[in-house]
């Protein structure tokens, strides 16, 4: 995995170990990283992206603790053999706090759905997102 892969976003309301921690979670379980592929250094990750390793620390402990991500002697971080499910369901329960985030800013916002539906949409399309 390369480290310019993980987006990293300092004006976000969540915090940024968050950021990364939920990025990797949903690329292992998409399938993106796979069982037994070392991720990028602390260091690496901290420098490219200009933040404070022990933010990219914390994001990779925590992944260790659910079980995501395995320490390997000598070589660092690496997405587990027994990592999360990589079911439509586990993918879905993934991104449930974002939908429901997204939906009831929709709410606030007094937006159409099918508008709103028809913008996901092209995001989801797009090469860039």
């Amino acid at each position: 995995m390369d480290a310019h892969l993980l987006h990293v976003n300092p004006s976000l309301p969540e915090p940024i170990y968050r950021q990364i921690a939920d990025q990797v979670r949903r690329m292992a379980s998409a399938g993106q990283l796979r069982p037994g592929e070392v991720l990028p250094s602390v260091r690496e990750v901290a420098a490219v992206h200009a933040i404070n390793p022990m933010t990219v620390s914390r994001a990779y402990s925590q992944l260790e603790a659910e079980g995501v991500l395995e320490r390997l002697r000598g070589k660092g971080m690496a997405v587990a053999a027994r990592g999360r499910g990589g079911s439509m369901a586990a993918r879905m329960q993934l991104m449930e706090p974002t939908l429901r985030q997204a939906a009831r800013h929709c709410r606030e916002l007094e937006l159409p759905a099918d508008r709103v539906l028809a913008r996901l949409r092209q995001l989801i399309e797009e090469d860039d997102a």
